[in-house]
Parts: structure tokens; sequence; C-alpha cells
């Protein structure tokens, strides 16, 4: 038995996964390492929907770790697969990336300006450097390697020898056609999905044998690299296999047993890979697990090669504020990268963490962003004083670190909304931006702006590319003398009320008070005065009042919070703009 280390002791979906996973681990292979697995295609951007085939198994791998076991979490870059299409926006509409349509992705040129060797790579390695932000633990696997090593020989050829048994199975599939009309709501297969339908039933002459007219493999034609080949011929005794391809006319014969230039169809190489690889664990989005999809056929395939299908939950979508279903076909989908940009790496790991897979959510870059982090930051909160739930706990603990230990954090984490309202204001300008972070509590100032660091950046970032031009916030230059002039009794006293407090009240706690407080003493009540004492009225005129700051701070009916923009702003130009 291992020795038991540090544990979530809760009853979260990812303990309950943990539990059933090393449950079956110890029961198919006692005694070894717990394989769990995810698959991911660098034929474009990796966006946030694909992080969940990492996350689901990556949160319950790091669950098993911290009980004590040794895991593996094999992440299968399938790199070695078709070039599909060319995604939008990433290699232009000029069509030169068009030519290598059909080639393994390892063969298709970087886009243009790219540092790296191929296709696949330039993709691969924004993931790669957004999994170490995480803290994601994986050992990857380059299915290119894998085959053009020979690393599968004995399985293809095993494949080949028992075609008709896989035929058999895949006949039951192939008279389930989908429907000529797509339903309304009804999300589009998986691209692979279709080639993978497509091309496990390529036509082939007739080789004599109850198995013509299907093979399991699909070599790249020799010529012109692309899989646009039919196989014509194989003998099981010799190996010798032949094909032809429709795209250039090469032909060529060779032992299959020394060729390496090719792979399983994907309805046979993902089912192969569980059994090589004893995949325990892996879990299958939507398109991959529909009836008559990938993970169901594979769950039988599997069995002729002696492995059994993987446990693991069907994940829902992911989707971001104002956006349809994510597809990394189509240029323009965010990100791991882009979203690690704009914030930490724990609030996207939490935002992974505390769904199940099941359940489908969206990840915000819009002003959904502040809420999201203010509901992060209060649940930090509950983490520190001990009201905190199990299971948000447990969310918590998964998000703020791993089993190896906590991830780098912000050592003093301000709220987002005033880091970028901060940011908003200065235009990124360091020492304005040190100054008013550390009037927010004099008490206790900001040595350096490296106290809110990496979050300030984040949230600068977020300013710089997610929020519109007409939507930044921009102070006035001079006051606005007809509105100051235009004022009844009422307006101008609110305004001598704020004056008169602002010296007593610069910090953000004091200014939150003074701007709530005036309406209330207008009224004839105290500024201590609690929500429940005062008529509903009050709050009319606290949005009237407000609404007169912003029009004569930054010309507009909303801004950032007020405290934070007269902080901002500072005492000097607050009392000119706001002088009659």
């Amino acid at each position: 038995m291992p020795i038991v280390a540090q544990s979530t002791e809760t009853t979260d979906w990812v303990s309950r996964f943990a539990d059933e996973v090393i449950e079956e681990s110890e029961r198919r292979a006692p005694g070894k390492p717990v394989v769990v697995a995810s698959g991911l295609s660098p034929s474009g951007p990796i966006h946030l929907g694909n992080l969940r085939e990492v996350m689901t198994p990556h949160l319950v791998a790091d669950e098993i770790r911290r009980r004590g076991y040794t895991v593996r979490h094999l992440i299968s870059w399938d790199d070695y697969d078709r070039y599909r299409k060319v995604p939008n926006g990433v290699a232009g509409i000029d069509g030169s990336w068009a030519e290598h349509i059909g080639k393994p992705l390892t063969s298709v040129p970087a886009p243009a300006g790219s540092a790296y060797p191929n296709w696949a790579e330039h993709f691969k390695a924004a993931m790669t450097e957004a999994l170490a932000e995480l803290g994601v633990e994986y050992d990857g696997i380059s299915q290119t390697e894998q085959y053009t090593a020979g690393t599968y020989r004995e399985q293809v050829l095993f494949a080949m020898k028992h075609r008709g048994d896989i035929d058999a199975v895949l006949e039951q599939y192939r008279t389930k056609k989908a429907p000529a009309k797509k339903q309304q709501g009804q999300k589009p297969l998986d691209e692979a999905e279709l080639e993978a339908a497509e091309g496990s039933g390529a036509a082939a002459e007739d080789d004599g044998s109850s198995t013509s007219g299907y093979y399991p493999y699909k070599p790249y034609c020799g010529q012109c690299e692309k899989d646009l080949t039919t196989v014509t011929a194989y003998d099981d005794t010799t190996t010798e296999l032949s094909y032809t391809c429709s795209a250039c006319g090469f032909a060529e014969t060779a032992l299959l047993s020394e060729f390496n230039r090719g792979k399983l169809v994907w309805k046979v190489d993902w089912p192969m890979r569980w059994a090589y690889e004893g995949v325990i664990f892996e879990p299958s989005g939507v398109d991959h697990s529909s009836p008559g999809s990938s993970f169901q056929v594979g769950g039988q395939i599997v069995g002729i090669f002696g492995g059994k299908q993987p446990i693991g939950p069907m994940y829902a979508f992911v989707g971001i504020s104002g956006m349809a279903k994510m597809s990394s076909s189509k240029g323009g989908v965010p990100t791991a990268s882009d979203a690690l940009q704009i914030m930490e790496p724990q609030l996207l790991r939490w935002l992974y963490a505390r769904r199940r897979p099941n359940q489908s959510f969206k990840i915000a870059f819009d002003q959904e962003i502040q809420r999201l982090y203010d509901e992060w930051d209060k649940l930090a909160g509950k983490v520190a004083d001990g009201s905190v739930l199990p299971a948000d706990a447990a969310a918590y603990s998964r998000a703020v670190g791993t089993a190896a230990g906590e991830l780098p954090r912000t050592p003093r984490p301000m709220a987002y909304r005033t880091l970028a309202s901060v940011a908003d204001i200065t235009a990124g300008a360091e020492d304005q931006t040190l100054r008013i972070l550390s009037e927010l509590d004099p008490e206790n100032p900001l040595a350096s702006l490296d106290e809110v660091r990496p979050r300030l950046d984040k949230a600068e970032t977020w300013i710089n590319t997610q929020v519109p031009a007409e939507e930044r916030t921009v102070v006035r230059d001079e006051p606005d003398t007809d509105l100051l002039k235009s004022l009844d009794d009422q307006g101008r006293e609110s305004l001598r009320l704020l004056l008169e407090g602002l010296e007593a009240n610069w910090s953000l706690d004091g200014l939150t008070h003074l701007v709530y407080g005036v309406p209330k003493v207008q009224a004839g009540f105290s500024a201590d005065a609690t929500a429940k004492e005062l008529p509903a009225e009050i709050k009319v005129a606290q949005r009237t009042f407000f609404a007169l700051l912003y029009h004569l701070l930054v010309g507009r009916d909303t801004g950032p919070r007020l405290p934070t923009l007269l902080l901002a702003v500072g005492q000097d130009r607050v009392r000119k703009l706001l002088s009659a």
C-alpha cells in the first residue's frame, strides 16, 4: 500500500472519480502506476474547450497523487493526424497552406513568422507553456514519433490481421447515418469523427478473402505525403501492402512490417492506444460520446486488442461570454494562453475544478471577469476564516496548487476590479499606479508593485485587450462649467459635503463611506445609517449623486467604482473638477 500523502478529504466530483479510478486500476493492473489520458490535436489553436480534455484527468490524477499513488497522465499529441483545413485567421486567406491538406500535421510548414519547425509544433508550443503555468504534470507523447519509429508496429499488423473483426464492429454503425438536416440546438460532430467514419469505409479491391474492401490502416503517400490513398492489396503472411494515391497518382508496394509512414484510422487508433498504454481513465467530449461515435465504437474494438475501455465521464462544452461553441478549426477562438494573459492560473483552474465534467460553463473575457474574481476572493476569505463549505474548500485547494505544492501567487491580492480601474485610469504609468494603490490603505501602503503582481499585470492586459476604446476611462482636463452652473441647491450641497470630507476620508474605505454617506446626510440621516434604517428613496438619491460625479469627472453616466476613481484622480484634481 502507498504512503498516504496530503489529501483533500472531500466528496466532490474529483474525489469520487479518484476513488473509482484507484479501485479500477487495482483490479486491472495491481501494483502498477495509475494511467489517465488526454488527447490533443495541434491542428490549430488549442482552445479552452480542449483544455477540459486535459484538466478533467489532471485534477483526478492530482487527487490520486495526493493520496500517495504513482500516476501517469499521458497527453497524446495527435500530430500525425491529417491536416484537414486551413483555420480562419491563422494562415491567411491566400490559399498558400491549402496545398498541404492531407499531409501529417508535422509535415505542414508553420504559419508565417513562426519560430517553430512545423504546424504541429507551432500550436503545441502555446499549449505546453500554458500547461506549465497551470501546474499540469504530464507525459507528452508525439504520435508522429510513435508511428514513424515503428512503436506500434505489432499493433498495426495485429489490426490488419484482425480487420474482419474490426470491420464487423464498424458495420454495426455504418447504416446509422447522421440526420440530413441539423436540428436546432444540435451539436456538430467533431471533424475527426467525420473523417474517421469516412476513412473506415474506404473502398479497396477484392483481395480474395472474406475481409476484402476494408483496411484499418491509412498510408501517407510516399510522393506527395498526403493520406488520399487507397490500400489495394494486403498479404497477412508476408505483410506486403499495396496502395495508390488519388492526389498524385503514385503507387507503391511495401512490407508493412518495415513501413512506418501511415497510421491506423481514428476509430481503431484510439482503442489500440487504450490497450497499449493501459489507460484506466480518459474523459471524452460530447462529440466523441454520442451513440455510434468513436468512444462507443472504441469500447468494442479495444477488446480485439486485448484491452478494456477506460472509465471516464463525457464532458460538456466550455463557452466564452458572448461567443458560441468553440471550434479549433475556426480562427479567433480563445486559448488557454489567451485566458492566462488576463487571469491568474488559480482562477482558471478553479473554473474547471468547481463544475462537474458534465456541466457546461463559460469563461469570461468581458466585464464578467470582475465578478468572477470577486467570487474567487470571497471564497479565499471563507477558506481563511474557516466558514467555507467542504466542496468549495476542495475546489479551492485544487485551484491554488497540486500535490507538488502551491502555484506561485500574488503576495497581496487586491480586488481585480480595483486593479483594472487603476490600470485604466493611469494607462499603465507605474508611479501613478503605485501612488493610487498605496492610498487605498494608508496604514499599510504598498512598498512595490511586485506585491500585487501578477494580478496587476493580468488586469492591465484585460483593460488593454478586452475593453473597447469607447469604454475606457478618460478623466476630464477641465471642469464642466456648464453642468456646474446648472446645479440646483441640492446638487451644489452634495458636492460641498463631498469636498469637505475628502481629506479626512482619503482611503478606499473612507471614500466608500463618504460617497454613500453624502445623500444620507442630505436626507437628514446619519452617514452610518444602514439600509434597513433608510427609505427606498435614498438609493435613488445615491444613484443620482453618483451619476453627477461621473459626469463631472469622466463625462459619462458610469465608470470605475467612485472611491477608486477619486483616489486615482487625486485630491487636488478632484477639487478642481468638482468646484463651481
